[in-house]
Protein backbone atom coordinates (compact mmCIF):
# COMPACT_ATOMS: atom_id res chain seq x y z
CA UNK A 1 0.00 0.00 0.00
CA UNK A 2 2.65 2.25 0.97
CA UNK A 3 4.91 1.83 -2.80
CA UNK A 4 1.27 2.12 -4.09
CA UNK A 5 0.98 5.73 -2.41
CA UNK A 6 4.36 6.78 -3.42
CA UNK A 7 3.37 6.01 -7.30
CA UNK A 8 0.27 7.74 -6.66
CA UNK A 9 2.08 10.80 -5.26
CA UNK A 10 4.31 10.50 -7.88
CA UNK A 11 2.05 10.95 -10.81
CA UNK A 12 -0.03 13.79 -9.08
CA UNK A 13 3.55 15.80 -8.13
CA UNK A 14 4.68 14.90 -12.16
CA UNK A 15 1.16 15.89 -14.01
CA UNK A 16 0.82 19.55 -11.44
CA UNK A 17 4.71 19.90 -12.35
CA UNK A 18 4.03 19.70 -16.05
CA UNK A 19 1.09 21.61 -15.83
CA UNK A 20 2.77 24.12 -13.61
CA UNK A 21 5.63 24.71 -16.65
CA UNK A 22 3.49 24.72 -19.13
CA UNK A 23 1.38 27.45 -17.99
CA UNK A 24 4.07 29.85 -16.77
CA UNK A 25 6.48 29.48 -20.13
CA UNK A 26 3.64 29.85 -22.23
CA UNK A 27 2.95 33.19 -19.86
CA UNK A 28 6.60 34.11 -19.92
CA UNK A 29 6.76 33.41 -24.20
CA UNK A 30 3.42 35.58 -24.83
CA UNK A 31 4.85 38.71 -22.82
CA UNK A 32 8.19 37.97 -24.68
CA UNK A 33 5.76 38.32 -27.84
CA UNK A 34 6.24 34.67 -29.26
CA UNK A 35 4.03 33.87 -31.76
CA UNK A 36 1.06 31.06 -30.08
CA UNK A 37 1.54 28.98 -33.06
CA UNK A 38 5.48 28.23 -31.71
CA UNK A 39 3.90 28.28 -27.98
CA UNK A 40 1.85 25.37 -28.79
CA UNK A 41 4.33 23.36 -31.23
CA UNK A 42 7.61 24.04 -28.86
CA UNK A 43 6.02 24.86 -25.02
CA UNK A 44 2.88 22.89 -24.65
CA UNK A 45 4.29 19.93 -26.59
CA UNK A 46 7.24 19.59 -24.75
CA UNK A 47 5.06 19.84 -21.66
CA UNK A 48 3.10 16.83 -21.85
CA UNK A 49 6.09 14.77 -22.89
CA UNK A 50 7.83 16.40 -19.60
CA UNK A 51 6.35 13.54 -17.47
CA UNK A 52 7.99 10.68 -19.96
CA UNK A 53 11.43 12.92 -20.21
CA UNK A 54 11.91 13.21 -16.45
CA UNK A 55 10.62 9.55 -15.25
CA UNK A 56 13.19 8.02 -18.38
CA UNK A 57 16.14 10.29 -17.09
CA UNK A 58 16.02 8.88 -13.75
CA UNK A 59 15.19 5.13 -14.94
CA UNK A 60 18.59 5.67 -17.26
CA UNK A 61 20.54 6.88 -14.33
CA UNK A 62 19.38 4.00 -11.98
CA UNK A 63 20.25 1.55 -14.35
CA UNK A 64 16.19 0.88 -14.97
CA UNK A 65 17.01 0.75 -18.69
CA UNK A 66 14.09 -1.85 -18.97
CA UNK A 67 11.50 0.62 -17.35
CA UNK A 68 13.21 3.70 -19.63
CA UNK A 69 12.53 1.44 -23.06
CA UNK A 70 9.37 0.31 -21.64
CA UNK A 71 8.19 3.52 -21.03
CA UNK A 72 8.50 4.91 -24.48
CA UNK A 73 7.19 1.87 -26.34
CA UNK A 74 4.41 1.39 -23.83
CA UNK A 75 3.09 5.38 -24.10
CA UNK A 76 3.52 5.92 -27.82
CA UNK A 77 1.04 2.05 -27.98
CA UNK A 78 -1.29 3.80 -25.72
CA UNK A 79 -1.07 6.86 -27.43
CA UNK A 80 -1.99 5.86 -31.05
CA UNK A 81 -4.48 2.91 -29.79
CA UNK A 82 -5.43 4.16 -26.70
CA UNK A 83 -5.94 7.88 -26.60
CA UNK A 84 -6.59 8.00 -30.11
CA UNK A 85 -9.23 5.14 -29.68
CA UNK A 86 -11.08 7.28 -26.80
CA UNK A 87 -11.22 10.36 -28.92
CA UNK A 88 -12.23 9.39 -32.16
CA UNK A 89 -14.74 7.04 -30.30
CA UNK A 90 -15.98 10.83 -28.73
CA UNK A 91 -15.88 12.18 -32.12
CA UNK A 92 -14.39 11.05 -35.38
CA UNK A 93 -11.26 12.85 -36.62
CA UNK A 94 -10.24 14.50 -39.60
CA UNK A 95 -6.52 14.98 -40.53
CA UNK A 96 -5.05 17.95 -42.08
CA UNK A 97 -2.52 18.07 -45.06
CA UNK A 98 0.60 18.51 -43.14
CA UNK A 99 -0.26 16.22 -40.62
CA UNK A 100 -1.24 13.11 -42.75
CA UNK A 101 1.62 13.64 -45.67
CA UNK A 102 4.52 14.32 -43.02
CA UNK A 103 3.74 13.88 -39.31
CA UNK A 104 2.03 10.32 -39.45
CA UNK A 105 4.93 9.00 -41.96
CA UNK A 106 7.61 10.86 -39.78
CA UNK A 107 6.18 8.72 -36.99
CA UNK A 108 6.08 5.55 -38.81
CA UNK A 109 9.72 6.26 -39.48
CA UNK A 110 10.54 6.85 -35.76
CA UNK A 111 8.92 3.43 -35.05
CA UNK A 112 10.79 1.61 -37.40
CA UNK A 113 13.65 3.39 -36.61
CA UNK A 114 14.29 1.55 -32.85
CA UNK A 115 14.26 -1.85 -34.49
CA UNK A 116 17.05 -1.13 -36.71
CA UNK A 117 19.31 0.63 -33.70
CA UNK A 118 18.60 -2.23 -31.15
CA UNK A 119 18.81 -5.20 -33.44
CA UNK A 120 22.79 -5.17 -32.68
CA UNK A 121 23.24 -9.13 -33.02
CA UNK A 122 21.65 -9.39 -36.29
CA UNK A 123 22.68 -6.42 -37.91
CA UNK A 124 26.40 -5.72 -36.12
CA UNK A 125 26.95 -9.60 -34.87
CA UNK A 126 27.25 -8.22 -31.38
CA UNK A 127 26.66 -10.46 -28.35
CA UNK A 128 24.01 -8.46 -27.21
CA UNK A 129 21.27 -5.63 -28.17
CA UNK A 130 21.55 -2.39 -26.66
CA UNK A 131 20.53 1.19 -27.88
CA UNK A 132 24.13 2.78 -27.72
CA UNK A 133 25.11 6.29 -26.72
CA UNK A 134 26.29 7.15 -30.68
CA UNK A 135 22.92 5.69 -31.53
CA UNK A 136 21.23 7.73 -28.98
CA UNK A 137 22.67 11.10 -31.12
CA UNK A 138 21.51 9.83 -34.01
CA UNK A 139 18.02 9.94 -33.07
CA UNK A 140 18.80 13.43 -31.48
CA UNK A 141 19.89 14.23 -34.85
CA UNK A 142 16.39 13.60 -35.96
CA UNK A 143 14.48 14.90 -33.61
CA UNK A 144 16.82 18.09 -34.84
CA UNK A 145 15.81 17.69 -38.20
CA UNK A 146 11.67 17.18 -36.72
CA UNK A 147 12.30 20.73 -34.36
CA UNK A 148 13.45 22.62 -37.47
CA UNK A 149 10.10 21.11 -39.44
CA UNK A 150 7.63 22.60 -36.85
CA UNK A 151 8.86 25.64 -36.38
CA UNK A 152 9.03 26.11 -40.55
CA UNK A 153 5.42 25.56 -40.25
CA UNK A 154 5.00 28.09 -37.04
CA UNK A 155 7.07 30.97 -39.43
CA UNK A 156 4.72 29.70 -42.82
CA UNK A 157 1.76 29.87 -40.93
CA UNK A 158 -0.55 32.75 -41.93
CA UNK A 159 -2.67 33.27 -38.82
CA UNK A 160 -1.87 33.16 -35.76
CA UNK A 161 -4.40 31.09 -33.89
CA UNK A 162 -5.07 32.15 -30.06
CA UNK A 163 -4.11 29.31 -27.81
CA UNK A 164 -5.11 29.91 -23.48
CA UNK A 165 -1.96 31.48 -21.96
CA UNK A 166 -2.36 32.47 -18.22
CA UNK A 167 -1.32 36.21 -17.29
CA UNK A 168 1.48 35.42 -14.79
CA UNK A 169 3.86 38.22 -13.95
CA UNK A 170 7.51 37.94 -15.21
CA UNK A 171 8.69 36.88 -11.27
CA UNK A 172 5.89 34.99 -11.04
CA UNK A 173 6.23 32.68 -14.09
CA UNK A 174 9.84 32.20 -13.11
CA UNK A 175 8.76 31.28 -9.73
CA UNK A 176 6.14 28.76 -11.34
CA UNK A 177 8.91 27.20 -13.64
CA UNK A 178 10.77 26.72 -10.83
CA UNK A 179 8.13 24.87 -8.87
CA UNK A 180 6.74 23.41 -11.60
CA UNK A 181 10.58 21.48 -12.62
CA UNK A 182 10.90 20.62 -8.82
CA UNK A 183 7.64 18.84 -8.78
CA UNK A 184 8.33 17.32 -11.96
CA UNK A 185 11.70 15.79 -10.73
CA UNK A 186 10.11 14.94 -7.09
CA UNK A 187 7.62 12.87 -9.08
CA UNK A 188 9.86 11.30 -11.77
CA UNK A 189 12.25 9.88 -8.73
CA UNK A 190 9.32 8.87 -6.88
CA UNK A 191 7.37 7.08 -9.83
CA UNK A 192 10.37 5.11 -10.48
CA UNK A 193 11.74 3.89 -7.38
CA UNK A 194 7.46 2.85 -6.96
CA UNK A 195 7.73 0.79 -10.23
CA UNK A 196 10.59 -0.66 -9.28
CA UNK A 197 9.57 -1.91 -5.85
CA UNK A 198 6.07 -3.06 -7.32
CA UNK A 199 7.85 -5.25 -10.06
CA UNK A 200 9.45 -6.61 -7.27
CA UNK A 201 6.82 -7.33 -4.98
CA UNK A 202 4.37 -8.76 -7.30
CA UNK A 203 7.08 -10.25 -9.40
CA UNK A 204 6.58 -8.72 -12.79
CA UNK A 205 9.69 -7.23 -14.82
CA UNK A 206 10.47 -3.79 -14.74
CA UNK A 207 9.67 -4.20 -18.66
CA UNK A 208 5.89 -4.84 -17.92
CA UNK A 209 5.40 -2.19 -15.20
CA UNK A 210 7.39 0.21 -17.53
CA UNK A 211 5.02 -0.70 -20.76
CA UNK A 212 1.64 -0.58 -18.44
CA UNK A 213 1.72 1.85 -15.36
CA UNK A 214 4.36 4.05 -15.73
CA UNK A 215 3.81 4.67 -19.35
CA UNK A 216 -0.30 5.08 -19.14
CA UNK A 217 0.73 7.07 -15.73
CA UNK A 218 3.20 9.20 -17.82
CA UNK A 219 0.83 9.78 -21.06
CA UNK A 220 -1.81 11.03 -18.85
CA UNK A 221 -0.99 14.92 -20.26
CA UNK A 222 -1.56 13.91 -23.54
CA UNK A 223 -5.12 11.71 -23.01
CA UNK A 224 -5.99 15.10 -21.04
CA UNK A 225 -5.12 17.23 -23.78
CA UNK A 226 -6.87 15.43 -26.78
CA UNK A 227 -10.11 15.17 -24.87
CA UNK A 228 -10.40 18.93 -24.29
CA UNK A 229 -9.13 19.39 -27.72
CA UNK A 230 -11.96 17.21 -29.01
CA UNK A 231 -14.44 18.73 -26.82
CA UNK A 232 -13.69 21.87 -28.19
CA UNK A 233 -13.46 20.51 -31.69
CA UNK A 234 -9.74 21.10 -32.37
CA UNK A 235 -9.51 17.68 -34.38
CA UNK A 236 -6.16 18.62 -35.87
CA UNK A 237 -4.81 19.30 -32.13
CA UNK A 238 -6.51 16.34 -30.83
CA UNK A 239 -4.43 13.75 -33.69
CA UNK A 240 -2.03 16.08 -33.75
CA UNK A 241 -0.74 16.01 -30.17
CA UNK A 242 -0.36 12.42 -30.47
CA UNK A 243 1.64 11.79 -33.59
CA UNK A 244 4.31 14.41 -32.18
CA UNK A 245 4.28 13.43 -28.72
CA UNK A 246 5.37 9.80 -30.27
CA UNK A 247 8.37 11.31 -32.72
CA UNK A 248 9.21 12.88 -30.10
CA UNK A 249 9.09 10.14 -27.73
CA UNK A 250 10.99 8.58 -29.90
CA UNK A 251 13.30 11.14 -31.48
CA UNK A 252 14.18 13.27 -28.35
CA UNK A 253 13.49 11.30 -24.83
CA UNK A 254 14.85 7.87 -26.11
CA UNK A 255 17.58 9.63 -27.96
CA UNK A 256 18.34 11.52 -24.11
CA UNK A 257 18.13 8.11 -22.44
CA UNK A 258 20.96 6.04 -24.20
CA UNK A 259 23.00 9.23 -24.08
CA UNK A 260 22.85 9.24 -20.37
CA UNK A 261 22.91 5.43 -19.84
CA UNK A 262 23.08 2.83 -22.99
CA UNK A 263 19.87 1.21 -22.92
CA UNK A 264 20.06 -3.00 -22.94
CA UNK A 265 17.40 -4.44 -24.95
CA UNK A 266 15.14 -7.61 -23.41
CA UNK A 267 14.32 -9.78 -26.25
CA UNK A 268 10.97 -9.82 -25.29
CA UNK A 269 10.94 -5.91 -25.97
CA UNK A 270 10.92 -6.61 -29.65
CA UNK A 271 7.85 -7.24 -29.11
CA UNK A 272 6.64 -4.31 -27.91
CA UNK A 273 8.86 -2.53 -30.64
CA UNK A 274 6.72 -4.36 -33.35
CA UNK A 275 3.70 -3.63 -32.03
CA UNK A 276 4.66 0.44 -31.84
CA UNK A 277 5.41 -0.31 -35.38
CA UNK A 278 2.13 -2.02 -35.65
CA UNK A 279 0.28 0.85 -34.38
CA UNK A 280 1.84 3.55 -36.69
CA UNK A 281 1.51 1.89 -39.56
CA UNK A 282 -2.03 1.06 -38.66
CA UNK A 283 -2.66 4.37 -38.30
CA UNK A 284 -0.99 5.31 -41.54
CA UNK A 285 -2.43 2.72 -43.13
CA UNK A 286 -6.23 4.19 -42.28
CA UNK A 287 -5.29 7.48 -43.21
CA UNK A 288 -4.20 7.14 -46.82
CA UNK A 289 -5.97 4.41 -47.25
CA UNK A 290 -9.37 6.40 -46.64
CA UNK A 291 -10.86 8.99 -48.96
CA UNK A 292 -11.59 11.62 -45.84
CA UNK A 293 -8.83 11.38 -44.16
CA UNK A 294 -10.43 10.53 -40.98
CA UNK A 295 -10.46 8.16 -37.98
CA UNK A 296 -14.07 7.03 -37.46
CA UNK A 297 -15.91 5.82 -34.43
CA UNK A 298 -14.95 2.21 -35.84
CA UNK A 299 -11.43 2.36 -35.96
CA UNK A 300 -11.74 4.09 -32.69
CA UNK A 301 -13.50 0.63 -30.86
CA UNK A 302 -11.12 -1.67 -33.14
CA UNK A 303 -7.82 0.70 -31.65
CA UNK A 304 -9.23 0.22 -28.06
CA UNK A 305 -9.68 -3.69 -28.83
CA UNK A 306 -6.39 -4.25 -30.13
CA UNK A 307 -5.01 -2.35 -27.01
CA UNK A 308 -6.72 -4.22 -24.92
CA UNK A 309 -5.40 -7.67 -26.46
CA UNK A 310 -1.88 -6.45 -25.85
CA UNK A 311 -2.16 -5.66 -22.78
CA UNK A 312 -3.78 -9.43 -22.21
CA UNK A 313 -1.05 -10.92 -23.99
CA UNK A 314 1.42 -8.90 -21.54
CA UNK A 315 -0.18 -10.11 -18.87
CA UNK A 316 -0.24 -13.23 -19.71
CA UNK A 317 3.84 -13.29 -20.39
CA UNK A 318 4.60 -11.97 -16.61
Amino acid sequence: MITILILIVGFIALIFGANKLVDASSSLASKMGIPHIVIGLTIVAFGTSAPELVVNIFASINNNTEIALGNIMGSNIFNALGILGITSIICPLSVKTNTTWLEIPLSLLAAVSVIIIANDIYLDNSFANHISRTDGLILLLFFSIFLAYILKIAQSSSNDEEIETKNYTYLKSIMFIILGLLALIIGGKLIVTGAVDIARSLGLSERIVGLTIVAIGTSLPELATSIVAVRKKNMDIAIGNIVGSNIFNIFFILGISAIVTPLKVNPNSFFDIAVNIFSSLLLFVIIFAGKRRKLERWHGILFLILYLSYLVMLISQR
